[in-house]
């Protein structure tokens, strides 16, 4: 994980993203990491001339389902990218490694299959603080870096 800002970018080398349609899927656990990051993503868009009725936000239940919730909005939605939105802290189990595999293999599955880039936003620490400095924190937000990869990529479904 970056130990820098992770909210600096030039917006000078940033495509026009305008005329990009963009979807938003947000784990609903650990809502406090997952509404920061979210709310980074889309002042990002928004600071970007992303249009507010260009971004469509999902809600699933944890990180697990980001990736059938992904997999939904590249089914039913028209969109350049999309970001997936969680966290997931170590616990005392090793079900924090099955959450994490599971959805780092999906999310790369659904990169693999479908011609929508599918941005990895969920935050994997071992403490509630890191989270907390990733997603609006000392760290900056995590949620930004993903809505400027999304720009990126969408920029280059275009070739």
């Amino acid at each position: 994980m970056a130990t820098t800002n992770l909210s600096n970018y030039d917006k000078t080398i940033i495509p026009n993203a305008k005329n990009f349609r963009f979807g938003i899927v947000v784990s609903e656990w650990n809502p406090e990491i997952t509404e920061n990051l979210y709310s980074g993503a889309k002042q990002t868009f928004l600071d970007n001339g992303v249009l507010n009725e260009n971004m469509i936000r999902w809600d699933v239940p944890g990180s697990f389902e980001l990736i059938f919730g992904c997999k939904k909005m590249i089914e039913t939605q028209k969109l350049d990218a999309i970001i997936a939105i969680g966290n997931v802290i170590q616990g005392e189990t090793k079900h924090f490694d099955f959450v994490c595999e599971g959805v780092t293999q999906g999310i790369k599955d659904l990169n693999i299959k479908y011609d929508i880039p599918v941005i990895f936003c969920v935050l994997t620490d071992n403490t509630l603080q890191q989270s907390i400095d990733r997603s609006g924190g000392i760290h900056g937000n995590k949620g930004v870096e993903c809505a400027i990869a999304a720009i990126k990529m969408a920029a280059l479904r275009e070739f």
